[in-house]
């Protein structure tokens, strides 16, 4: 069953289902959800992915993006570097400026993303994903609503 099925009060459109992910909108805002249906996502798919929802980011206006990775159960870094310091970085100056996210029940892979996020911050204070309001939430609709 899909985590975009949770007893939620907006109305959720699928816009695609691909190999290792679905990519929703909120109706009425402009909100996209990523939601991972995978435990792991190579990297040249990972960039795949975010390099079209990124087109959907521009098409759309999209201000706020959920990435519900409760699906995933490996870690990995170098996608999470290049998420970071190359797809936020062109998404900021199309306006996505919010991010929520929502993690896997998992206490290695919620501290292997904490570690990881430490150590991009660390060694590129300058960019502006040092300025977006992420978050990290438990629920899709906690996502939605902050």
């Amino acid at each position: 069953m899909s985590n975009i099925e949770d007893q939620i009060k907006e109305t959720i459109l699928m816009l695609e289902e691909q190999k290792h992910v679905r990519v929703s909108l909120v109706e009425g805002k402009p909100i996209a959800i990523v939601e991972a249906t995978s435990s792991y996502i190579p990297i040249e798919e990972f960039k795949k992915i975010f390099n079209s929802i990124g087109e959907l980011v521009k098409e759309k206006n999209i201000e706020k993006l959920i990435f519900d990775k409760r699906e995933l159960t490996v870690f990995h870094q170098p996608s999470m570097e290049w998420y970071f310091t190359h797809w936020k970085e062109e998404m900021y100056d199309h306006g996505l400026k919010v991010h929520r996210k929502i993690l896997p029940d998992n206490k290695v892979f919620k501290q292997s993303v904490k570690i990881g996020r430490e150590k991009i911050k660390e060694e590129n204070p300058g960019l502006k994903f040092n300025e977006m309001d992420i978050q990290y939430k438990d629920s899709l609709q906690e996502a939605i609503d902050s």
